[in-house]
């Protein structure tokens, strides 16, 4: 590793900055990173801007109007302009490395989820886009937080039936109807699912239709719970 460090300088995966050792932050990065602490939605996890917003429940106004199907969802971090320095190019440009940072945030925002989950599951890619895209970024971090000491990840426990258009600028009654039926529980993995708890881990939520769904999906083949964990959470503008 000396030797590497002396050819390969460690350096920021963001800003390309020197730092100590392989695959971390330059203080500055850090300092800017949006990280979500309280106060947030008690189920859904959306970061609020003052005490008190979530009432007496602790709850935003989506997961108030209509709960979830999953138990409880966290983000590390808000999906600011930080968040997409890292995440476009871990998603879009073959920057996997950037897994490296991210999964230790999801560690610490979602370690209670963690510690009382079965099994970890990525949410799916359909195949058409994990052969244009090469790879499925939510396997990636599951995976990448199984070997951190996380629960036993089942990386092809869900598959999406058809491909979807993008839900970008889709409404969240979009985003629903676009995903019905759409995610399903492979066959072959019924038992391994049936009976487990199981945190579902995802790059970025937006509405939480994606979740839902995989939630349903898992629901149905028997699972006792579902929770969330993604890298970014993006926030609700009727909250700020």
């Amino acid at each position: 590793m000396a030797a590497l460090d002396a050819l390969l300088p460690p350096s920021c995966l963001v800003c390309q900055a020197e730092v100590g050792v392989h695959g971390a932050l330059c203080a500055g990065c850090f300092a800017r990173a949006g990280f979500i602490t309280a106060p947030f939605c008690a189920r859904c996890g959306v970061p609020f801007m003052a005490e008190g917003q979530g009432g007496t429940d602790g709850l935003c106004g989506a997961c108030r109007d209509r709960q979830p199907v999953f138990r409880q969802a966290r983000g590390a971090l808000r999906y600011d302009d930080f968040a997409r320095r890292v995440l476009l190019p871990f998603k879009h440009a073959d920057r996997t490395e950037m897994a490296e940072v991210l999964v230790p945030m999801m560690r610490r925002a979602g370690a209670e989820l963690l510690a009382r989950a079965d099994i970890v599951v990525p949410v799916p890619l359909h195949r058409r886009r994990l052969f244009t895209r090469r790879y499925n970024q939510a396997a990636i971090l599951a995976r990448a937080l199984g070997r951190r000491g996380g629960p036993p990840v089942l990386l092809d426990a869900l598959a999406r039936r058809r491909q979807t258009a993008s839900l970008d600028h889709k409404s969240a009654d979009e985003r629903v109807a676009a995903l019905e039926g759409v995610i399903v529980v492979r066959p072959a993995r019924r038992a391994a699912i049936g009976g487990r708890s199981i945190v579902l881990i995802d790059d970025v939520m937006t509405s939480g239709a994606t979740a839902n769904a995989c939630a349903t999906a898992l629901l149905g083949a028997g699972a006792t719970a579902v929770d969330v964990l993604v890298a970014a959470r993006v926030p609700d503008p009727r909250l700020e």
